[in-house]
């Protein structure tokens, strides 16, 4: 039943991840940390387990995503190579941040930024196009914060990078293939800096490393890899104002019920 659960949320992960460019990490990682409290886990590491087993299984949900969104020439490779510049730098800060902070205190952090982003998509509260396509200092820069906070929340940055894209006047859906591809350096480096920043932590459960929980990797990315490229073309067909709204609301409650 534990590994059904975790095939299940691949797909759903997966589809995500092709369909907003959000990389999957906003659901998994509430899920997880609901699904290793259950079986047990040791609330001092269950919610670090949580955020570094979702960083991995990204790195295979945005393989796929990235082909996808590549197939339609949506992605804008020389903005992708110099945000990963400070993406990369940014998400072993992030990893090295959230190994400092307490399982339920990192809960409470995670669920308000999910409140965050539940208005930021419920409200459609996009930032207009105001500005030029960015050189590659403030690509840098905006790497290096997204990568951080990223690497807290466990996600693939897509939350983060698709609005900052906009801003930046980058038309949406080259915004979202962009984005789906800066979620694989984030989920490399984050889940790799997990590994090592847990790599001797106390209380960690059998079938572990670091900080990464193998049987959830095996079981979210085994499906995650199929549903990402249907999201992916999806995101070229729907009108996605009635998905975003509903996946609002979903996040909004995930993230009242961790404050509470």
């Amino acid at each position: 039943m534990e590994f059904l659960i975790y095939l299940v949320l691949g797909g759903f992960a997966g589809t995500l991840a092709g369909l907003f460019g959000v990389g999957g990490g906003m659901i998994i990682v509430p899920v997880l940390v609901y699904s290793f409290s259950l079986q047990g886990m040791n609330s001092d590491v269950l919610t670090h387990m949580a955020v570094g087993t979702s960083l991995a299984t990204i790195v295979f949900t945005s393989i796929n995503a990235i082909r996808a969104h590549h197939k339609k020439g949506a992605v804008r490779w020389h903005l992708f190579a110099w945000l990963t510049v400070g993406i990369v730098l940014g998400t072993v800060l992030g990893a090295l941040t959230a190994a400092q902070i307490s399982g339920p205190l990192l809960q409470k952090i995670i669920g308000v930024f999910a409140i965050c982003v539940a208005i930021q998509m419920g409200f459609k509260l996009q930032p207009k196009a105001s500005l030029g396509e960015p050189g590659k200092p403030v690509l840098g820069v905006a790497g290096g914060v997204i990568g951080w906070a990223s690497a807290i929340f466990g996600i693939g940055g897509g939350s983060l990078t698709v609005p900052f894209l906009v801003w930046r006047s980058v038309p949406m859906q080259q915004a979202v293939a962009t984005s789906s591809a800066c979620g694989l350096p984030i989920a490399v480096a984050g889940a790799l800096s997990f590994i090592v920043t847990g790599w001797h932590a106390t209380a960690l459960p059998s079938w572990s490393l670091g900080y990464v929980y193998l049987p959830a990797l095996i079981g979210i990315a085994a499906t995650s890899m199929l549903f990402a490229g249907f999201g992916a073309r999806l995101a070229h067909r729907l009108s996605q104002d009635l998905l975003k709204r509903l996946f609002a609301l979903l996040l909004l409650c995930v993230g009242l019920n961790f404050l509470v």
